[in-house]
């Protein structure tokens, strides 16, 4: 089993950037595939992005893509999102989570465990 911790979360302005965290514990964190989703006010949860184990395959959101960046450090046990170029669209609470399926996936069912969450708020 495995613990997620987010950070990094906050208020920024359209156009700006933010790094999101997230913390593992527990089991060894290079065994899981890694993901981020965003859930906004009155909508589903909805996928963001995905790292390979090794850090070596991505995969991205349309809506993300060329913005938003996924990527792990295993001696740290952490992954990270990076996000520039942020809109008012992308005003949601982030999620990290993990899987212990081979390939990548994309749909919430298809994870394991997940963190509590942190807020990002983009204004105009």
């Amino acid at each position: 089993q495995v613990q997620l911790v987010e950070s990094g979360g906050g208020l920024v302005q359209a156009g700006g950037s933010l790094r999101l965290s997230c913390a593992a514990s527990g089991r060894s964190f290079n065994s899981y595939q890694m993901g981020w989703f965003r859930q906004a006010p009155g909508k589903e949860r909805e996928f963001v992005a995905a790292i390979a184990l090794t850090g070596a395959n991505t995969d991205y959101a349309d809506s993300v893509k060329g913005r938003f960046t996924i990527s792990r450090d295993n001696a740290k046990n952490t992954v990270y999102l990076q996000m520039n170029s942020l809109k008012p669209e992308d005003t949601a609470v982030y999620y990290c989570a993990a899987t212990v399926r081979f390939r990548l996936v994309t749909r919430t069912r298809d994870y394991d465990y997940w963190g509590q969450g942190t807020q990002v708020t983009v204004s105009s």
